[in-house]
């Protein structure tokens, strides 16, 4: 089979996505037709690249609130529940000891440096080194610094290779960090290590939820260490 043939054999057509976004195929055209869903058209037919859908939604996350985070992680959750997948728990993605609260980090390339060690102390992954390169690539490319003083630290694509599974680092420093050119001043940071496209929306779509708690972020920034840090996630999901 051809590079090319391959490469539209892993795209979407109009029915795949309408059924991987909980939309008809209908809304999908008309979508694509007003340049609001990353689309070409190959042979008068839409094709939509996975990668490119996957961080159009990445984007919708960040710019949602939270009643268009809770219709996101439906459309994840859904598309997932056909593969039996089970619900995202961030809670028991970020265990106590990929926590470093305080992170004792100044700049940008020693926080990015830091919670890659951090996670790394978990065993789950193998070569920090190339993640620590992933993330700083995806930070030059743009920021992951919301303005809320958080980033979601992740590279541009998954990399199971250097995996053992999905979870997260959680950082917070005493003081706040320029994380950026442009970027707001940042004092809260997640690393996000998935090992797949569609795992990474569903834990950016939760994660998001989780930031977006009443009153969540404002104690996250009182606590005194890693275990009080976790006992916050687990309560604000626990509303939900």
């Amino acid at each position: 089979m051809s590079e090319h043939r391959v490469m539209l054999h892993s795209d979407f057509d109009i029915d795949d996505l309408a059924a991987y976004l909980h939309l008809t195929p209908q809304q999908v055209d008309r979508l694509a037709g007003r340049g609001k869903l990353p689309g070409r058209k190959v042979a008068g037919r839409w094709r939509f690249s996975r990668a490119e859908i996957h961080h159009w939604l990445e984007e919708r996350i960040g710019l949602s609130d939270e009643e268009g985070l809770v219709k996101v992680e439906g459309v994840l959750d859904r598309s997932a529940e056909v593969d039996n997948e089970r619900e995202i728990c961030i809670a028991e993605l970020i265990p106590i000891e990929a926590m470093a609260v305080p992170l004792l980090a100044r700049t940008r390339d020693s926080v990015i440096r830091t919670m890659v060690d951090v996670a790394a102390g978990t065993g789950w992954l193998w070569d920090p080194a190339k993640m620590v390169e992933a993330v700083r690539a995806r930070e030059e490319m743009q920021s992951t610094a919301l303005e809320n003083g958080v980033a979601l630290m992740h590279p541009r694509r998954p990399m199971s290779r250097i995996l053992e599974r999905s979870f997260m680092a959680l950082g917070r420093t005493g003081t706040n960090i320029p994380f950026g050119t442009g970027a707001p001043m940042t004092d809260v940071f997640f690393l996000v290590c998935s090992m797949d496209d569609r795992g990474h929306l569903r834990t950016l779509a939760r994660l998001s939820r989780v930031l977006a708690s009443p009153g969540f972020l404002a104690d996250l920034r009182d606590v005194a260490d890693a275990a009080a840090a976790h006992r916050l996630i687990v309560a604000a999901e626990g509303e939900f």
